[in-house]
């Protein structure tokens, strides 16, 4: 099967990491929903890789369920800062090198902190951005913490 050689891919045949590449039809505005009817699997599993930064203009990275949204408030609450807010396209892609859609947690520009919720580590098997639009990898979530250095939180709140 032909797909993307991303720097997120670079990253993982680095590390001789194992993962099934699925590449699909990048629909704008599509999401997790429409990643998880091509690929046939439930939302839940299907991982959003969402760039947020602090009232004190710090980035970071969010790892969260395709059906939930991340709780800004308890997010913040748990880095001990007064606010955090989702970022621009413009300014996702400065640190992470990836475009809005495509972003991937491996092969970051940048080093920030990446936070992933905690239910994410009880799955058999997540899909994640491999880092383009319309490319997602299937993986086991202990990778998550094999290769990146990730904190995990509960900041959850069901859609």
């Amino acid at each position: 099967m032909n797909y993307p050689i991303t720097p997120a891919v670079r990253f993982l045949r680095e590390r001789s990491i194992e993962f099934q590449p699925h590449v699909f039809e990048y629909v704008e505005k599509g999401g997790t929903r429409h990643s998880a009817e091509v690929l046939g699997v439930d939302e839940h599993t299907v991982i959003k890789t969402l760039v947020f930064e602090t009232n004190e203009k710090k980035p970071l990275i969010v790892l969260m369920h395709g059906d939930c949204q991340v709780s800004t408030k308890a997010l913040a609450r748990h880095l001990n800062v007064k606010t955090v807010a989702p970022v621009s396209p413009e300014k996702a892609s400065k640190p992470t090198g990836y475009l809005i859609g495509g972003t991937s947690p491996f092969g970051i520009k940048t080093k920030i902190p990446i936070y992933a919720e905690k239910t994410i580590f009880e799955l058999k098997r997540i899909y994640i951005n491999g880092g383009k639009r319309g490319f997602l990898i299937a993986i086991e979530p202990r990778v998550l913490r094999d290769v990146l250095q990730i904190k995990e939180v509960e900041i959850a709140v069901k859609e």
